[in-house]
């Protein structure tokens, strides 16, 4: 899975998805204090999944037309240790092969996927 790993997204996880053969291009690394439309673009133009904690991606992922071939995951998922986000985090991209064209609330019990436009 290409996937686009936000500033926010902790360096246990993005190893995590890295260990799991998932492209992961970390926003931190790449461009870090990068704009969310600048985020957003990168994800757009690359075709990555947007991983991401920050609720803002939201209302942008439906204002900037996103192709099919690009999607935004937000989490809303606490855990105890980094261990533990971890395990959620690869658990739950794993729960779809592809997650392209979807905007996608994933939290504690449930995901919640809406099509992108």
């Amino acid at each position: 899975m290409r996937i686009l790993a936000d500033e926010n997204i902790p360096l246990r996880v993005v190893a995590a998805l890295r260990d799991r053969g998932n492209d992961v291009l970390w926003v931190r690394e790449h461009s870090p204090g990068a704009t969310d439309r600048a985020v957003l673009e990168t994800a757009k133009v690359q075709e990555r999944i947007l991983l991401t904690f920050d609720k803002d991606f939201g209302e942008l992922a439906f204002r900037a037309n996103l192709p099919h071939t690009a999607g935004i995951v937000l989490l809303r998922l606490s855990a105890a240790t980094p261990e533990l986000l971890c395990r959620r985090v690869v658990g739950a991209l794993e729960r779809l092969d592809d997650w392209a064209g979807l905007f996608a609330v994933v939290d504690e019990t449930r995901i919640r996927t809406h099509g992108l436009p």
